[in-house]
């Protein structure tokens, strides 16, 4: 009966050690104009994905404007409170962890890095506006149990101006949230964001220039990661944190890993290989170490029928080669 005893109590801790080694295969869950349906969610079951941000959205007019318009009834229904809410609810049912991830989107696309105010009243305005916004979404995740939350999206010059008031509000975020917390830095700005030590997850949106080849091989691809790859885990070992790519993936083009944040709509030719070889690569290069958590794939939209296509140069990988490269590599970890 002993041994039988130690055998249970062995399994339930190789069980625990398991769940922990987990990575995060993640989805970025775009916001839609109604609700999520269980045929939006069988896709990302498929996928194998086990994780999804999920992305209500507050809106600023330029970017010098220190106010955030957010959660109206002017907006998409998957972009304010109550259509994260049933998002959020209905990927749980599905045992698919979220990250709730409230993002800015400046009018005509203006880069949020950029978001910078010229006077010191309206920093404040802006930062009185930003902490209601982050606040109620911080809130929303305590409320629905989810797993992370996302402080804020590729917002250097906003967290370099203000440091003091990023420490604040982490503070606050973390008297009402309880979950794990991490931010979103853009590719180029993670090794300047100065309050990793406070939260749990160095997050990085992960567009970094890799090849300039029209179609790189995978060979081609993980030697153009190199550089980069040394400066993100020499990072995460000096801190002691694990590195999430808060976003990742690359459009189906041509010379997709040239400069991979580009998502202006313009015409280069379709490359399924060039985006199945960038997503390969990245996956070699990462999934594997064990200071890396995972990541969340950009973009995948609700109606997976119409979404992406052997026609489409976007970043969806829906309908395309490369999401059978992201279901099977999801399937292994």
């Amino acid at each position: 009966m002993k041994k039988i005893g130690l055998l249970f109590l062995f399994l339930i801790q190789l069980s625990c050690s398991g769940q922990e080694n987990k990575k995060v295969n993640g989805i970025s869950f775009v916001s839609s104009r109604e609700e999520v349906t269980q045929k939006a969610i069988n896709p990302v079951l498929e996928v194998n994905a086990s994780h999804a941000a999920v992305m209500p959205f507050g809106f600023i007019r330029d970017v010098n404007s220190p106010e955030i318009i957010f959660n109206t009834q002017r907006q998409w229904y998957g972009e304010t409170r109550s259509g994260a809410r049933q998002y959020i609810t209905m990927l749980h049912e599905n045992g698919i962890a979220v990250m709730v991830k409230p993002q800015i989107w400046i009018w005509r696309g203006i880069f949020t890095g950029h978001l910078k105010m010229e006077a010191e009243e309206d920093w404040k305005k802006l930062e009185t506006s930003y902490e209601n916004f982050i606040l109620v979404y911080a809130r929303l995740a305590e409320e629905t149990e989810s797993e992370y939350f996302c402080i804020g999206t590729e917002l250097e010059q906003f967290t370099k101006n203000r440091p003091e008031f990023w420490t604040k509000l982490i503070s606050k975020i973390k008297s009402v949230y309880s979950g794990k917390l991490t931010y979103a830095a853009n590719w180029d700005e993670f090794t300047r964001t100065p309050f990793w030590g406070e939260l749990d997850y160095i997050g990085i949106d992960a567009y970094f220039p890799l090849s300039e080849e029209k179609t790189p091989s995978l060979s081609q691809l993980q030697a153009g990661w190199q550089p980069h790859k040394e400066k993100i885990e020499q990072l995460s070992r000096t801190l002691k944190k694990p590195v999430l790519f808060t976003e990742f993936g690359y459009r189906s083009t041509d010379y997709t890993a040239k400069k991979p944040w580009l998502a202006d709509r313009n015409n280069v030719a379709v490359n399924f290989d060039a985006q199945s070889n960038a997503t390969k690569a990245l996956f070699e290069e990462f999934w594997k170490e064990d200071w890396f958590a995972g990541g969340f794939i950009w973009k995948w939209f609700i109606h997976h029928e119409n979404a992406g296509g052997l026609n489409d140069n976007r970043f969806t990988p829906q309908n395309k080669p490369v999401e059978k490269v992201i279901r099977d590599h999801y399937k292994l970890f």
